[in-house]
């Protein structure tokens, strides 16, 4: 594998992410509710993520607004599932506020947020920033995890940091976009090809993952 691009065309033909409920992959892209899933799945399981987010859900947040509204027991007590509930439900409680603060609203946090801002936040570290820029506000910036490390490493490749590895990734990508968009068949823009591309990684590890290694013999590359 030479680069990124030969990765993803790969798990394309491996048939990741067809009838996905959401076409970004990370449901309910484009909301609110990103913002809230970015910080509840760390250091947990997605499926746990979802009983939280239905919980609060069932608790009527229905925006960052009505989210504000609630005391930080009641939080913490819906986000259990999610493990690390106290300080999840701290980091939820206090990113939230400095939204509406230095927002006003998800709309103009959607247009205006900055890396720089999010990184800022407690709580809030590199992955997490780049899940929420690129899933919640659509921003043309690719989400690096340890699954993707993984899976580089089952092909030789090692990186010193995440910057280094996300430059590897974008880099193959945008120098291919003509051909990944004829791959599609339409015009994609950047942000949603990163979105797809990081969903293919981890829904690939989660099936092909052993302990550490993760078996890369099946894409042929």
């Amino acid at each position: 594998m030479n680069s990124s691009f030969e990765l993803l065309c790969a798990l394309k033909a491996q048939g990741y992410l067809k009838g996905m409920r959401d076409s970004l992959w990370w449901p309910r892209s484009g909301t609110f509710w990103v913002i809230l899933g970015a910080i509840l799945t760390q250091q947990t399981k997605w499926e746990k993520v979802e009983e939280s987010l239905l919980n609060l859900e069932n608790l009527g947040v229905k925006s960052l607004e009505t989210f504000q509204e609630l005391d930080l027991e009641t939080v913490a007590n819906a986000i259990k599932p999610s493990g690390f509930y106290n300080t999840k439900a701290k980091n939820l409680y206090y990113l939230t506020k400095a939204i509406l603060r230095d927002f006003g609203s998800f709309d103009r946090f959607y247009e205006s947020v900055s890396r720089k801002w999010l990184l800022a936040q407690k709580g809030i570290g590199e992955e997490s920033a780049d899940s929420i820029l690129c899933y919640a506000c659509h921003r043309d910036i690719m989400v690096m995890d340890a699954y993707t490390a993984r899976l580089l490493n089952g092909f030789g490749y090692s990186f010193e940091s995440y910057q280094e590895l996300q430059s590897w990734m974008e880099e193959g990508v945008e120098s291919h976009k003509r051909a990944i968009e004829k791959l599609y068949e339409k015009e994609m823009p950047l942000h949603e090809i990163y979105a797809r591309f990081h969903g293919k990684i981890v829904e690939f590890c989660k099936e092909k993952s052993r302990g550490k290694v993760v078996d890369v013999v099946c894409l042929g590359l």
